[in-house]
C-alpha cells in the first residue's frame, strides 16, 4: 500500500530537484556572464575615456595617466599602445616587453573595439585583452584581471560537481572551473544549460550531474519514507492534491485573493547613508491569508506572472499605496515610492495609463514614483520596452534597473532602456569588503554609474561594515535588515515619523554647538580687546 505513494514522492522529488538545478545553473551562468560584461564595459569606457582625452601615445605624460587608470580601475591590470601590426608599444606597468603581438593585424573595416585572450590565468581565468582603435591607426588596448570573473557562485550541492565555462565566440575559452566529465558521464545524468550575453560574443555553460541535484532532496525523500508509514502518509497525499489539483480551481482561489485584497503592500525604507535622512521605501508585495498568515512573493509570484494575475494585482496594489501613505508623501514632496514591474508590463503602454489613472489625482506625484524593472526576467522587445519607458519619464516618473548583476539584460539594459537608477544586488553586497572580486564590481558599477548620470542604491545591506565600505566606494543610498525589513503602512508611517524626528533633534544640536562655538569666539575677541 505504501510503496506506490512512496514511488509517486521520490519521482515529485526527482523532477523538483532537476528543475531546481536548472534554473540555479542558469543563475550562476548568468552571474558569470553579467561580471564579465560588466568588466569588459568598464574597460572600454575607461580607453574611450583616454582617447577623448587625447591620451594615446608612449611619451611620459601619457605613460603616467596609463598608470593612474590601472590604479584606480579595479579590473584593469596594465594599459598600454600596440601599432597597426598588433604589436605592444608600450605597455604600463612594464610587466612584459614590449614588441610582442597581442593583437591582430588592425583591420580598416573592423569594429571599434577589440576582445582577445591571453595565456596569463589566475583560478581558471585567462586575461582578456580589450582593445579601442585610434584615429592614428594604433591601438589602446587594456589586460582585464583574471580575477574579475573567478568567481564560484551557485548553490554548495552544484558547486561541488558542475562544471563552467566561459567562451568568446564559439571556441576562445576566457573561464572555467570544476572538474566534471560529462563526455565520460552517463548523457541520461548529465544538465546542460547554455546562457548567452546579449551584449558581447560571449556565452556560458554549465554542467552537473542530474544526480547532484538529486542528492539535494534526499532528506526529503527520508521524510517521505517515514511518512508513508502511517497517519502522515494521509496528510502528505492530502497536501499533493491541494499543489497538483486542477489549475481552474487553484486560479478561483487566486481571482478570490484578488478581490478580497489579500494581496497587500509592504514597504522597506530607503536611506541615506551619509546623512541617515529617509529618501523612500520600495513596495513588495506580500499574500495576507484570511487566517493572518502572510505570504512571501516567492511562492506566489511566479504563477501571477505565468497566469497574467500580476497586472490586477499590481494596480491593486498602487492604489492601496494612494490610500495608505498618500498624506504622507503629500506632506513630504522628496520622498519616493518605487513599485516593481514585470517583463509583462513592458509589452504595451497599459501600465503607464494605469499610473495615470491611479496617481494624477493622487497625494503622490508623479516625481516621488519609481518604477523597477528587474534583469532576472528577459524583455521580450527592448525597442517597445524603450517607448514605455520614455513615456514614463516624461511623466516625470523614474526608472531603476533592479538586480544589476544578476539576471537577463546585463549592460545591454543600461544602455538602451536609459534608465536612471542602478540597484546593486544583494549577492554583491553580502561579501563586499570580504571579496576583492564583489568589491571590484560594485566598484565598476558607480562609476559607470556616475559616467551616466545615474543614480544608484545598494539593496540587503546588513551590517555596519557594509555601510562603512559602499560610503568609501561612493554610494550614497541603501536599503536592507540593517535599517529596517519590509513593513506594514503604518509601522512605515511611524518610522518616517520617527527618522524625522532624529533629524530634527540632529539639526538642534548642531545649532546649539555652532551657537556655543560663536559665542566662545565672540567672548575670546571681547577679552583680546579688553587686554
Amino acid at each position: 500500500m505504501a510503496t506506490a505513494p512512496l514511488f509517486a514522492a521520490n519521482m515529485i522529488l526527482n523532477q523538483y530537484a532537476e528543475s531546481q538545478a536548472r534554473s540555479e545553473m542558469e543563475a550562476m551562468g548568468t552571474r558569470y556572464l553579467q561580471r564579465a560584461e560588466i568588466s569588459i564595459s568598464s574597460t572600454v569606457t575607461a580607453l574611450q575615456r583616454l582617447d577623448r582625452d587625447d591620451i594615446q601615445t608612449c611619451d611620459a605624460a601619457d605613460r603616467l595617466l596609463y598608470q593612474k587608470v590601472v590604479s584606480t580601475e579595479g579590473v584593469i591590470d596594465s594599459i598600454g599602445l600596440v601599432d597597426a601590426s598588433g604589436k605592444r608599444m608600450c605597455v604600463v606597468p612594464d610587466m612584459e616587453l614590449t614588441g610582442e603581438a597581442i593583437l591582430p593585424i588592425l583591420r580598416q573595416d573592423g569594429p571599434l573595439v577589440g576582445i582577445g585572450m591571453l595565456d596569463r590565468s589566475f583560478q581558471g581565468a585567462r586575461a582578456a585583452v580589450i582593445s579601442w582603435d585610434l584615429q592614428n591607426s594604433y591601438r589602446l588596448f587594456a589586460e582585464v584581471t583574471p580575477a574579475a570573473i573567478a568567481i564560484d557562485p551557485g548553490p554548495e550541492f552544484l558547486r561541488a560537481y558542475r562544471r563552467a565555462e566561459i567562451r568568446l565566440g564559439n571556441d576562445l575559452l576566457w573561464f572555467s572551473v570544476g572538474g566534471y566529465n560529462s563526455e565520460g558521464s552517463d548523457p541520461n545524468d548529465t544538465l546542460v544549460v547554455n546562457v548567452a550575453s546579449k551584449q558581447y560574443p560571449l556565452h556560458a555553460t554549465i554542467v552537473a550531474p542530474i544526480s547532484a541535484a538529486i542528492q539535494a532532496v534526499q532528506p526529503l525523500k527520508v521524510v517521505a519514507a517515514a511518512a508513508c508509514a502511517g497517519l502522515a502518509l494521509l496528510l502528505v497525499a492530502i497536501g499533493v492534491w491541494i499543489s497538483w489539483r486542477p489549475e481552474s480551481e487553484a486560479n478561483d482561489e487566486f481571482v478570490a485573493a484578488i478581490r478580497n485584497g489579500e494581496f497587500i503592500p509592504y514597504y522597506q525604507p530607503v536611506m541615506d547613508i551619509e546623512t541617515g535622512k529617509l529618501r523612500g521605501c520600495e513596495v513588495l508585495m506580500r499574500w495576507r491569508r484570511p487566517n493572518g498568515m502572510i505570504v512571501s512573493p516567492g511562492q506566489f509570484m511566479a504563477y501571477a506572472e505565468s497566469t497574467g494575475h500580476i497586472f490586477d494585482m499590481t494596480r491593486h496594489i498602487m492604489v492601496q499605496t494612494t490610500e495608505e501613505v498618500g498624506e504622507l508623501y503629500g506632506e513630504n514632496p522628496d520622498l519616493k515610492l518605487s513599485i516593481n514591474l514585470f517583463a509583462g508590463h513592458f509589452l504595451d503602454r497599459q501600465i503607464v495609463s494605469d499610473i495615470q489613472q491611479i496617481y494624477e489625482k493622487s497625494d503622490i506625484a508623479y516625481q516621488q514614483l519609481v518604477v523597477e524593472v528587474t534583469e532576472r526576467h528577459p524583455l521580450d522587445d527592448m525597442d517597445r520596452a524603450r517607448k514605455i519607458i520614455a513615456e514614463l519619464q516624461a511623466l516625470g516618473v523614474r526608472v531603476a534597473l533592479d538586480d544589476v548583476g544578476t539576471g537577463h539584460g546585463g549592460m545591454a539594459y543600461l544602455q538602451k532602456l536609459g534608465v536612471d537608477i542602478i540597484k546593486i544586488d544583494k549577492m554583491f553586497i553580502d561579501t563586499i569588503g570580504l571579496d576583492d572580486n564583489s568589491t571590484t564590481i560594485v566598484d565598476s558599477m558607480v562609476e559607470l554609474a556616475d559616467n551616466l548620470g545615474m543614480g544608484i542604491i545598494a539593496e540587503g545591506v546588513e551590517t555596519e561594515e557594509q555601510i562603512e565600505r559602499l560610503l568609501e566606494l561612493g554610494v550614497t543610498a541603501a536599503q536592507g535588515y540593517y535599517y529596517a525589513a519590509p513593513m506594514p503602512a503604518s509601522e512605515y508611517i511611524a518610522f518616517a515619523e520617527r527618522v524625522e524626528e532624529e533629524e530634527r533633534e540632529r539639526a538642534r544640536l548642531a545649532a546649539e554647538a555652532d551657537a556655543a562655538e560663536k559665542s566662545a569666539e565672540a567672548g575670546a575677541l571681547g577679552r583680546d580687546a579688553a587686554a
